[in-house]
């Protein structure tokens, strides 16, 4: 079966400081080390058989079949109630004992054999799952160059899989290549993490060719690894391939239970399977929770036991002090208390003993004070409860056809029995899709959009403008905004190449240029309406490269090496094309909090182009570069409290000399193969993104999702404090926090 068609446009290199590229270096001392022992032979099944790594079966079941009985019947004696009715029920067989043992059996093997059920039917449920999950397919290679499909748990290591678009990953893989050129694909990380955005991993260069199943028919190699372990973040190996040695990163590395999006296919090599893969390193054996009511129906037990035992204990003592003066003359007062065949249990001479055996048997009388079906009647309303929960239309998903599906009925009662909420911002209370509405370019704030945050605000305050400010928005935007996803902006000083007339034209010119080439995004034209599209890793990153395509900038396509643009040609005002030399990527990270490019554009000049956070892009200006800092404070403070999410935008030119002494410290630190290869990486990013020049800052709009505000407020009466986890500046969190409160005043 061959590999796939191909997606027809031309990938340049995301990361042409040749990501994966042989290395010369020594094998690093950690590779076959204490935590670094794993060793993978690709495509070899004999060789990998003798290491014996294990299969990909995993299961989240809380009992085996051996295990279920005793585990399952020591858990049921949590239970306060279950422990004294094992008490009561073991002097049942005792000569103290008022009534039949069958009176205390029965129910308490009842009450115990219908909790273990219920246990039983919970965890059947969850093998069920396991088997769904386990016996799902995927396209392995047999031999030959023929793939064929296969259940998950019968992956093991060393085994090349291809894995198509929207399809989960099967178990732990090293990108091997994809459908793209440059062997890159994007990935959906929500299941491990909760991101919403996409991650952009890439192969290494020896296998990035690899684009057919017949590739694979003679290929061999080997991985060294680390062993399996939690950390999702981190990875450590090297490929051995053709007697060249390639290190490997978490840019190689496909976690199960994470997605293929925007991708066609792509083929990997299995290195951790099963409970090994970092996911089922996360994960803990299924806990045994009790409910609120659970534990405040131990306490009410507890008193109903405190009381029976008063009861109990102050019976035997007046029935011992009685029993110490039955005796009159030698003659038993009371002999209907004593049968013929007891010396002990009512004996005058030993009335101490007596009440003792007495205190046993009122115990036994009292015992029913405590009902015995207690727990056994609330675990009936929980399983009851699951029921009309798993049929509740108010709790289905429609848009991803989603019901409400109970896995355990052990907590019904803490549903909703929450103080504090902490909730992200982005994905949860917004919408991520975000709109490039206004920016800052030397200084001079553009953009006339009106932000949700800027409308909610004025209709509160009764301002009479507001709704006009709005309706002239809806009359010059409406057309852009519904032509155009993710550009919500309209300036006619900016817009239809009105630019070139403005006082810093050759600032702006730079700003929309960074905007078209920092960034890791891919051009994808549709075939049938010859449409360009984007591929990015996050909706900021799309919303920048479509804001530059219509101000005149547009970013259409990636060679081996190049950029292409179509630019605005600031004098003549036509569109040319011009190329520029993609050199090196410096990953954004939630550390670095920025991200550059460094590109040699067509008349031979090497540019650094950076944008990030504004609280580290100021302090790395020079001298000289801060001639629009003031104003672009301002304009930046004025976009946080309209609720919009900023970036600060700069850039310097490199000398020749300076560069080369970057690159080989940026190629050694990405080479490396070592514990601390991120901290290398950004200690040379470091020294280079510096005594940068400010051209300005963007600002784009992310909206609150439909409901999200009567939610809020359903909440808000209910006493639930809310908390919103963000990355974004202080004053956007407090502004879209306060706005779901701004947008009830409206109804």
């Amino acid at each position: 079966m061959a590999g796939g068609v191909r997606k027809k446009l031309h990938l340049g290199r995301l990361h042409p400081y040749r990501c994966g590229t042989k290395s010369f270096q020594p094998e690093h001392s950690l590779i076959g080390g204490p935590g670094f022992s794993r060793v993978v032979f690709c495509n070899n099944t004999e060789s990998q058989r003798v290491l014996s790594c294990g299969n990909n079966y995993v299961t989240s079941t809380k009992y085996t079949l051996a295990s279920f009985f005793p585990k399952s019947f020591f858990e049921q004696f949590r239970q306060a109630s279950n422990i004294f009715f094992l008490i009561t029920t073991l002097l049942s067989f005792t000569p103290v004992s008022p009534s039949s043992p069958v009176t205390s059996v029965l129910p308490l093997a009842l009450v115990i054999t219908a909790a273990m059920l219920k246990e039983a039917i919970e965890d059947l449920r969850r093998k069920k799952q396991d088997i769904e999950v386990n016996n799902r397919k995927v396209t392995v290679h047999r031999g030959e160059g023929v793939f064929d499909n296969a259940k998950w748990m019968n992956l093991q290591v060393g085994d090349i899989v291809r894995v198509e678009k929207d399809e989960f990953f099967p178990a732990d893989l090293i990108l091997l290549s994809s459908n793209y050129e440059e062997a890159i694909c994007y990935v959906e990380t929500m299941n491990l993490d909760g991101e919403t955005n996409l991650k952009l991993k890439q192969a290494v260069d020896a296998t990035s060719k690899l684009h057919e199943d017949s590739g694979f028919q003679k290929f061999k190699a080997v991985i060294k690894s680390e062993d399996p372990n939690a950390n999702l973040y981190s990875y450590i190996g090297s490929l051995q391939l053709e007697e060249q040695q390639y290190p490997l990163t978490p840019q190689q590395l496909l976690l199960r239970e994470s997605k293929l999006r925007n991708t066609d296919f792509i083929y990997g090599v299995v290195i951790f399977t099963g409970h090994d893969t970092k996911v089922m390193q996360n994960s803990t054996a299924p806990p045994s929770k009790r409910g609120k009511i659970e534990r405040r129906m131990d306490k009410i037990v507890y008193l109903l036991f405190s009381i029976l035992v008063l009861m109990s204990f102050i019976g035997p003592i007046f029935f011992g002090i009685s029993t110490r003066e039955d005796l009159e003359n030698g003659t038993m007062t009371r002999w209907y208390l004593r049968p013929d065949d007891t010396t002990i249990y009512h004996d005058p001479n030993r009335a101490p003993i007596t009440a003792i055996l007495n205190f046993l048997t009122f115990i036994m009388l009292y015992s029913f004070l405590i009902p015995i079906p207690l727990y056994i009647t609330l675990e009936i309303v929980k399983v009851i409860q699951c029921t009309f929960i798993n049929q509740d239309l108010h709790m289905y998903y429609e848009e991803a056809n989603k019901p409400a599906k109970t896995h355990t009925s052990n907590l019904n009662e803490e549903l909703g029995q929450v103080n504090t909420l902490l909730s992200d911002k982005t994905g949860t209370l917004t919408c991520n899709l975000m709109e490039f509405i206004k920016c800052s370019m030397a200084g001079t704030a553009y953009g006339h959009g009106v932000t949700e945050v800027e409308r909610a605000l004025a209709r509160r305050e009764g301002l009479l403008s507001a709704k006009e400010v709005t309706d002239g928005e809806g009359q010059v935007d409406n057309s852009t905004k519904a032509a155009i996803k993710g550009f919500n902006f309209f300036d006619e000083r900016i817009t239809h190449g009105n630019w070139v007339n403005e006082p810093h034209a050759d600032v702006i010119q730079k700003f929309l240029l960074l905007l078209a080439i920092c960034h890791t995004a891919v051009p994808e034209v549709d075939e049938e309406t010859g449409r360009l599209s984007y591929e990015a890793e996050s909706p900021d990153e799309a919303a920048f490269v479509i804001a530059a395509r219509e101000l005149g900038f547009e970013f259409y396509e990636r060679t081996q090496t190049n950029i292409l643009l179509h630019e605005l040609h600031p004098i003549s005002g036509r569109k040319v094309q011009r190329s520029y030399k993609l050199l090196n990527i410096l990953e954004f990270s939630s550390s670095r909090k920025r991200m550059s490019v460094i590109v040699r554009n067509m008349e031979g000049k090497l540019l650094l182009l950076c944008k990030g956070a504004d609280s580290v892009m100021f302090e790395r200006l020079t001298k000289n570069g801060k001639e629009f800092e003031e104003q672009t404070q301002e304009r930046i403070n004025e976009y946080a409290n309209a609720g919009l999410r900023t970036l600060v935008l700069a850039y310097r030119e490199l000398d020749e000399e300076e560069y080369n002494k970057f690159n080989e410290e940026f190629i050694g630190a990405k080479n490396s193969v070592s514990a601390d290869h991120e901290e290398l990486m950004d200690e040379v990013a470091e020294k280079i993104e510096e005594d940068l020049i400010l051209l300005g800052a963007t600002a784009v709009e992310d909206k609150l999702q439909n409901g999200v505000p009567e939610c809020i407020d359903k909440l808000a009466q209910a006493g639930i404090k809310i908390w919103v986890l963000t990355g974004d500046k202080m004053e956007t969190a407090i502004n879209i926090g306060f706005l779901p409160v701004v947008c009830l005043d409206k109804e």
